[in-house]
C-alpha cells in the first residue's frame, strides 16, 4: 500500500503470516498505532468484530477477503461458526472474478474431472474430513489425495477448497 498502512494495520500482518481464516480478535492490537487505526477504521464505519481470508494468487498476489460487523462477541461467534465455510468458498470464488476481470477472461475452459474426482471433491464440500471421505468411498487416504490432486490441477486451484469453490461454481458437485 502506498500509504504505509499495510504495516500497521494488524489484519494485514496477521494475514501475511496465515493461510486461514482469522479472526480479528485473534490479532494483536496493543500497539499504539494499531488502536489509533482501528479508531479511525470504526469512525470509518468498520465494525468491532471481523473475519479475513488471506488468499494467495497464482502469481504471487496476496489479497483478502473481510466481512466485519459490530455486534457482541457472543454474536460474531455464533456467526462465524456458522458461517466459516461458506466465506472461504465465497472469498476464492471472488477472487477468482477478480482474477478473471483483471485479465479481461472469463472462465478459463479446464478438462473434465473424472467420476472419483467429483466422488472425492463432493465429499470434502459436504464438509467430511479427508479420512472419514475416504471411508465413505471405500479407498485410502492416500488414493483420495491422488483425486483431489488431479481435480486441483485440472480445475486449476490453488489449494483444496479453491477446487471445491470452482467445482461447485461450475455445477460439478451435487451436494
Amino acid at each position: 500500500m502506498a500509504d504505509g498502512l499495510d504495516r500497521i494495520d494488524p489484519v494485514v500482518q496477521g494475514c501475511y503470516q496465515r493461510f486461514h481464516p482469522v479472526d480479528w480478535k485473534q490479532l494483536d492490537w496493543s500497539t499504539k498505532s494499531s488502536r489509533h487505526f482501528l479508531e479511525e477504521a470504526a469512525g470509518a464505519g468498520v465494525g468491532n468484530q471481523g473475519l479475513s481470508v488471506p488468499i494467495r494468487g497464482p502469481s504471487g498476489q496476496f489479497a483478502l477477503f473481510t466481512v466485519n460487523h459490530r455486534c457482541t462477541d457472543f454474536e460474531w461467534e455464533k456467526f462465524s461458526q456458522n458461517s466459516v465455510k461458506d466465506l472461504l468458498l465465497v472469498s476464492h470464488y471472488v477472487n477468482q472474478k477478480a482474477l478473471e476481470l483483471e485479465r479481461g477472461t472469463d472462465v478459463v475452459p479446464g478438462q473434465a474431472l473424472s467420476p472419483r474426482e467429483i466422488d472425492a471433491l463432493t465429499m470434502l464440500a459436504l464438509g467430511l474430513s479427508r479420512a472419514r471421505a475416504a471411508e465413505r468411498l471405500s479407498i485410502s487416504e492416500h488414493t483420495l489425495r491422488v483425486y483431489i490432486e488431479g481435480a486441483r490441477f485440472k480445475l486449476g486451484a490453488l489449494n483444496t477448497t479453491h477446487a471445491v469453490a470452482r467445482a461447485l461454481v461450475k455445477g460439478l458437485l451435487v451436494v
